[in-house]
């Protein structure tokens, strides 16, 4: 995918103040960032980009249902459980401990899918290595505190 760069370049804080510059800006980011994470990340290791958010997901916060990746992922649950089944059938994925709850059926990643995981992790370095070239670590670090804040807010929405 050739994004323009005037598109890209071109704050969007610059056409509108305030929140609505930061909210435009971030949904830019948002809708452009998988371009770098698909092609530097998850083609070379041989996943889809749903794949890969489910690796990253389960590799960073353990054993979830897949509702709960779908709502983390912000994808509807049947393109979940079709990737379940899909990282399942490769072995990457296995039921989780905790079956108890018929209801709720978590996952977790095998050995090999542990082993992916720490593969995508030089991968994103290369990827975060080119994005953020040229950036100060004081901005890098303000924009991750800031990042955090608003994820944290995220949480909480309800309208």
């Amino acid at each position: 995918m050739t994004v323009d760069p005037a598109i890209t370049n071109a704050s969007a804080s610059s056409d509108f103040d305030g929140n609505v510059g930061l909210l435009i800006d971030l949904l830019k980011l948002g809708t452009f960032i998988g371009t770098p994470m698909r092609e530097g990340v998850a083609d070379p290791l041989g996943l889809t980009t749903t794949d890969l958010r489910i690796v990253l997901a389960l590799g960073g916060e353990g054993e979830l249902a897949g509702h709960d990746l779908s709502e983390i992922m912000g994808v509807p649950p049947m393109n979940v459980s079709r990737a379940i089944a899909a990282l399942s059938a490769r072995g990457l994925v296995e039921p989780g401990k905790n079956q108890t709850n018929r209801r709720r059926k978590p996952v977790r990643l095998t050995d090999a899918g542990q082993a992916l995981f720490d593969q995508t992790l030089p991968a994103m370095e290369r990827v975060g290595a080119d994005l953020f070239k040229g950036v100060p670590q004081r901005d890098r670090d303000a924009f991750r505190r800031v990042a955090a804040a608003v994820l944290a807010r995220i949480g909480r929405w309800g309208g």
